[in-house]
């Protein structure tokens, strides 16, 4: 079943690049209208430009969704000017890998701001926002980290598992609202983000330990948060696609 998102509406926070970014411009594909969100307004402009190049319709909304407050205005101005809200996509992550011991205060309260919290605040939001009747559908990124952590990645693998745990939850409080909350959790796809983590040998590694032989890439994991938003997965909640 080829998806299709006509008229619907979703927003997708950190889509200045990387997975969210190529979701944008998937769900722009398929014929949805799309909220970039990032907190960088220069990703921001040049996503929903790039997306409107290709005939697709988008509206840019460069916020800081680490807070509940932020997180709200901008589902709110984006149900606005969309006119509805059907899918939530929370992608936003800042990330750091360390070992233990140099672990900060500073950079877990970060981390665990733009990676947990705002998932938490996008499901508040976008519940609120969408309508009583057609319910909508979530779709939280984790990460395999939050089954199978690295090294050096205490904080990152806990709030993974965290969005795991959070995913299931926020399923079973919101099924009966027909609003479902699924999660992909991809492995190591080569992003703007990642690049500085990764390195030829690492990538040859992680390639040995793939079935496929070869790393996913963004628009891979843009195509399984599609499945996910779109009709053909009307009865999968609180699932998780690994990837």
């Amino acid at each position: 079943m080829t998806p299709s998102l006509s008229g619907r509406a979703a927003f997708i926070s950190g889509a200045g690049h990387g997975i969210g970014r190529a979701t944008a411009r998937a769900m722009a594909r398929l014929g949805g209208t799309v909220g970039i969100n990032d907190v960088k307004p220069e990703f921001v402009q040049e996503a929903v430009a790039e997306i409107r190049a290709l005939g697709g319709q988008a509206i840019g909304l460069p916020c800081d969704v680490s807070t509940r407050e932020g997180m709200r205005e901008a589902v709110a101005l984006f149900t606005r000017e969309a006119g509805r809200l059907d899918i939530m996509v929370n992608n936003a992550a800042w990330v750091r890998y360390q070992p233990l011991a140099e672990i900060t205060p500073e950079v877990m309260d970060r981390m665990v701001e733009i990676g947990f919290k705002s998932v938490i605040w996008g499901i508040q939001a976008a519940a609120e926002a969408m309508d009583a009747e057609r319910g909508g559908t979530i779709v939280n990124v984790a990460s395999i980290a939050g089954f199978k952590s690295p090294t050096r990645s205490v904080v990152y693998s806990g709030i993974k598992a965290g969005v795991l745990g959070i995913t299931r939850a926020a399923a079973a409080d919101l099924g009966g609202r027909n609003i479902r909350v699924n999660a992909v959790a991809p492995g190591a796809v080569p992003t703007e983000g990642t690049a500085k983590h990764r390195n030829a040998e690492l990538d040859a590694r992680r390639i040995a330990r793939t079935p496929l032989r070869r790393l996913g890439t963004v628009e891979e994991i843009a195509d399984a948060i599609c499945f996910l938003a779109g009709d053909a997965a009307r009865f999968l909640n609180a699932e998780v696609l690994r990837l």
